[in-house]
């Protein structure tokens, strides 16, 4: 039987920390979202002001709705959609005064940017549909 030495432990824990570094989306110690993949997108996405400056991955066919709360002293605008591969459809809600509400479909594979914004604050996701 071979028996294994702390020092050869010791440097097989050093090469096992050392693979882990340099990996894709290293970015120093920071925290940062994951790419989005074709493992995590998902069939349906409801998003509020918190989601903004997120980056998801929405399955074709899917479904994203979002919500934005505002008030007359401080509303939000309209969100706009840059990018081909939602479609539009009826949110089916009734909108308050400085609200804005959306609804999508996935239509087809690509990349989406969602904004709005109002007096202090931007709002933006980036949805790519797969």
């Amino acid at each position: 039987m071979r028996r294994t030495t702390p020092l050869a432990l010791a440097a097989l824990a050093a090469a096992l920390l050392l693979a882990g570094c340099g990996t894709e989306g290293d970015d120093g110690g920071r925290s940062v979202s994951p790419k989005p993949s074709r493992e995590n997108c998902v069939s349906a996405l409801q998003l509020t002001a918190a989601d903004s400056g997120r980056d998801l991955c929405l399955a074709k066919g899917g479904e994203l709705r979002l919500a934005l709360d505002g008030d007359k002293a401080h509303p939000w605008k309209p969100v706009e959609a840059k990018g081909g591969a939602l479609t539009a459809v009826n949110s089916g809600l009734v909108l308050q005064p400085g609200d804005a509400n959306a609804a999508y479909r996935a239509e087809k594979p690509g990349t989406v940017e969602l904004t709005s914004a109002r007096a202090s604050e931007q709002w933006k996701v980036t949805v790519q549909v797969r």
